[in-house]
């Protein structure tokens, strides 16, 4: 019977140490492989320089290292790539990069489809599939600032989770992304250049702004009017404006960043 390999990005730091401990090797040996694994972007373990094959055949046998895959990328006229992104189990998502004279922008996605049933958006016309894994969130990052540098000679400078899916439905692998995202250990990018885009989830702008998140929010609110907000984003019947406003101005008074909409 064939065994089913753990992806390996699902382990913390401490337990790549505690592993490789169980298994006679020293804890630092977890550091190495961590830095490859969310610094270094290897696809492989076999890319890993500093680890003997030995070492490097016990990963193998033990995990696996899925990684997203670019199907198709579309250029437009204006410079804006679009990215067809496949995941290790055949779903596909979609990324973009934005490029002005002075920054470029990776848009993510967080989920595959979305339960929301916003009337404005293309990804309400799908079903929500599953949430995307902080490490699935991570690659479209790592694949979007490749282009970047490829197409436009400049790293990325932002991001935004304006893709595909509802990110404060998927708040524990969007917040891992994005620790891994702004960690030395990672990318190392500010937080202050990440902005996670709502469509309105009063409980859970709160529990963002009682976690002291960094980033920045915004807030897709399409009309100041709950029934015409309510015709267009049916999930406001149960999150009415006025808990929304509420919401966001806890967040102001903890956070005291500001929020576009």
């Amino acid at each position: 019977m064939a065994i089913t390999k753990k992806d390996i990005r699902a382990l913390s730091k401490e337990q790549l140490r505690e592993f490789f401990v169980a298994h006679g090797d020293k804890a630092f040996r977890g550091n190495q492989v961590y830095e490859w694994l969310w610094n270094k972007g290897l696809h492989s373990f076999d890319e890993m320089t500093n680890i003997s094959k030995e070492t490097r055949d016990m990963l193998d046998a033990n995990f696996v290292i899925n990684h997203i895959q670019v199907d198709t990328m579309q250029r437009s006229g204006d410079g804006t790539i679009k990215n067809a992104v496949r995941l290790h189990d055949g779903l596909i998502v979609e990324s973009v990069l934005i490029p002005t004279s002075k920054r470029t922008t990776a848009c993510v996605s967080s989920q595959v489809g979305c339960s929301l049933d916003c009337k404005f958006c293309a990804t309400a016309r799908l079903k929500r599939m599953r949430n995307l894994n902080p490490d699935e969130i991570f690659d479209q990052v790592v694949a979007i600032d490749k282009e970047s540098r490829l197409y436009y000679d400049k790293p990325l400078t932002n991001i935004v989770f304006m893709g595909m899916g509802e990110p404060l439905m998927n708040y524990n692998n969007v917040l891992k992304a994005i620790d891994k995202i702004t960690s030395e250990e990672g990318l190392g990018m500010s937080p202050r250049r990440i902005t996670v885009s709502t469509s309105g989830i009063p409980k859970m702008i709160k529990k963002m702004a009682d976690d002291e998140v960094k980033f920045k929010l915004a807030v897709s609110l399409h009309s100041a009017i709950d029934e015409t907000r309510t015709k267009i984003m049916p999930f406001n019947e149960h999150f009415p404006l006025t808990e929304l406003r509420e919401a966001l101005e806890y967040w102001y008074s903890k956070t005291k960043n500001r929020i576009t909409y």
